[in-house]
């Protein structure tokens, strides 16, 4: 069965995209990376001789600082598709230790509203080469991380106003 939005319904099978034939629940994705690359080449990783986690473990955290690599906030870079369905990958921003310790004040406050964050993207994406790309981050949602608003970097400021085919990032996803 077919409906108007372009959705193809199968009894055994669930709804399936007519654009690229997956199914619909894996065009809404969200991906979440546990360490920035940097970290992740480390021996320790996170577990580094000094470093700060915001929370208990990686996947929890909203922040963190390894000596010798750098301090991190963690950011939503939504990447969109026809059909009104976006990716979103929840990506490590490196950022100056000055704007992790302000970001960290007012994290859990009324203020987290009016956060803005420059620094670098600090994962490397499956169908880009942005590693280091300077990214502006912005809280959108006050129940949500920032998210990557703007780019100085051409290939960034692309992912960002781009809709990009379905099988061009869906393919490239776990």
């Amino acid at each position: 069965m077919r409906d108007d939005a372009g959705v193809t319904w199968t009894d055994s099978e669930g709804a399936a995209c007519l654009t690229c034939g997956r199914p619909i629940d894996a065009h809404n994705r969200h991906v979440r990376y546990r360490l920035p690359d940097p970290v992740l080449a480390l021996p320790g990783r996170e577990h580094t001789e000094g470093s700060w986690l915001s929370h208990a473990d990686a996947n929890q955290s909203v922040m963190m600082m390894v000596p010798t690599v750098g301090t991190f906030v963690r950011v939503l870079l939504p990447v969109r598709l026809p059909g009104g369905y976006t990716v979103t990958f929840g990506v490590w921003l490196g950022v100056h230790p000055d704007d992790l310790q302000r970001a960290f004040s007012i994290w859990w406050t009324l203020e987290y509203v009016d956060l803005r964050l420059d620094g670098r993207l600090a994962n490397a994406l499956p169908a880009w080469d942005l590693l280091a790309a300077p990214a502006e981050a912005a809280v959108q949602n006050p129940e949500e991380t920032p998210y990557i608003v703007d780019s100085s970097d051409p290939g960034l400021k692309k992912v960002l106003a781009t809709v990009w085919p379905h099988d061009e990032i869906l393919a490239g996803l776990p």
